[in-house]
């Protein structure tokens, strides 16, 4: 195989490659946004937040003035699970922010990777037909046209891939 014969067959790849690595970030960061807007509905908080509600029907429920020091104790019983349920989920939102941040600074390197490594190589080619308004776009950072053929650059094609992870990601989301 040929120089120019390694090339496109490492273009045919590329294109495919990069942009099942966009719908990969894409889900990942649907998938932990959902998963913070949803909360973490886990045993713990679920425990908790029945104990909360036991002691303060339990604590109005004694009324009497023999009984006031009892629903007292319960009440601050119930105030100290309350503070530990606002503390567990700080800890639930600062972990999932933290996940936040790891998938954005991996989503950055790999952007920059892929853009240092496809700067001035195409990522793809495409018939000049089917793209005809768009080529001189498409063909950023490349060498535009050869054989009939639109030679796409990484940016646009970044910029393409992510749209279209968007709308499948959307697609999932309606189902």
């Amino acid at each position: 195989m040929g120089d120019e014969g390694y090339q496109e067959h490492q273009r045919s790849l590329a294109a495919p490659l990069i942009f099942l690595i966009v719908v990969g970030f894409q889900l990942a960061s649907r998938s932990l946004d959902q998963l913070k807007k949803k909360g973490n509905k886990q045993g713990k908080e679920v425990k908790l937040r029945a104990e909360i509600k036991r002691l303060l029907k339990e604590a109005s429920s004694l009324s009497q003035p023999s009984t006031f020091a009892q629903a007292a104790k319960l009440k601050r019983l119930a105030a100290a699970k309350e503070k530990e349920l606002a503390n567990y989920q700080d800890l639930q939102i600062k972990e999932n922010d933290l996940y936040l941040r790891v998938l954005f600074i991996s989503k950055v390197l790999t952007y920059l990777a892929l853009l240092i490594w496809f700067w001035t190589v195409p990522v793809a080619s495409i018939s000049h037909e089917l793209v005809q308004p768009f080529g001189k776009l498409l063909s950023w950072r490349t060498e535009g046209v050869q054989n009939n053929k639109i030679m796409v650059g990484i940016i646009p094609w970044l910029i393409v891939s992510t749209r279209v992870s968007k709308f499948i990601c959307r697609l999932i989301d309606a189902k």
